[in-house]
């Protein structure tokens, strides 16, 4: 897999505060990086606006909304944001949202993405919050019922990564936050693995977002990671 089909793989998480900060890590990655994904934290400080803007300048953009309402006020949603052009969209992994969601999105080239369980649970915070399954039991069922639904990938952790890849086929996207190069701090995340691993449990994208954007070197940081990841695909 050539540099430039990786680079399509790595997703920077902007998630910084304010718009300055957001276009100053953009600006620092330059051609490093192609891929962003705009989280609450920003859209909520003009995020929004910002996806239209790397929009047009070419980059892709990756809204982790995580949306969830009523049918139509899903369908609704979906609808606006494939207008914007932005390249992917979380909702979670409710079958019925995922099904309208789904239908709305039908021939605009968005794709979609199911949330499975947060990377930031475990099985206690799934028992806590009064669910029966454990965390993976929990990722499986909800993949299968993202496929069934039409949607274009699933967000799960890459401990996950290669159980859904066998729930899901070899087309559907399977995205991974929560990774974390060798030595990296793991603030709030619980089930966290290397861009290594990720990449050889068959994750199509991973998203990478206090390691680099908090970097002294933000384009450095990036670079490495995307050294891991064209190593860990030729190896694997």
């Amino acid at each position: 897999m050539s540099a430039d089909e990786m680079r399509e793989r790595l997703i920077v998480g902007l998630d910084v505060p304010t718009l300055a900060e957001a276009r100053r890590v953009v600006d620092a990655l330059d051609d490093t990086v192609n891929f962003y994904k705009i989280g609450y934290q920003l859209a909520f400080a003009g995020g929004l606006d910002l996806a239209r803007v790397l929009v047009r300048e070419g980059r892709k953009v990756f809204l982790d909304m995580k949306l969830l309402d009523i049918d139509n006020t899903v369908a609704k949603g979906v609808e606006n944001i494939a207008r914007m052009g932005v390249t992917m969209l979380t909702i979670h992994a409710y079958p019925k949202a995922m099904k309208a969601a789904a239908a709305a999105a039908e021939g605009s080239g968005l794709c979609l993405l199911g949330v499975t369980v947060l990377t930031s649970m475990d099985g206690q915070d799934l028992i806590d919050a009064g669910y029966e399954h454990d965390p993976q039991a929990l990722v499986l069922r909800r993949a299968e019922q993202a496929r069934e639904a039409g949607m274009g990938g699933v967000v799960c952790s890459a401990a996950e990564a290669a159980a859904v890849r066998g729930v899901v086929g070899p087309e559907m996207a399977v995205v991974t936050p929560g990774i974390r190069p060798a030595g990296a701090a793991r603030g709030d995340q619980k089930r966290v693995v290397t861009p290594t691993e990720a990449i050889r449990a068959g994750a199509s994208h991973l998203v990478v977002a206090r390691p680099v954007v908090a970097a002294g070197d933000p384009a450095s940081a990036a670079a490495n990671i995307l050294a891991e990841m064209q190593d860990a695909a030729r190896d694997g």
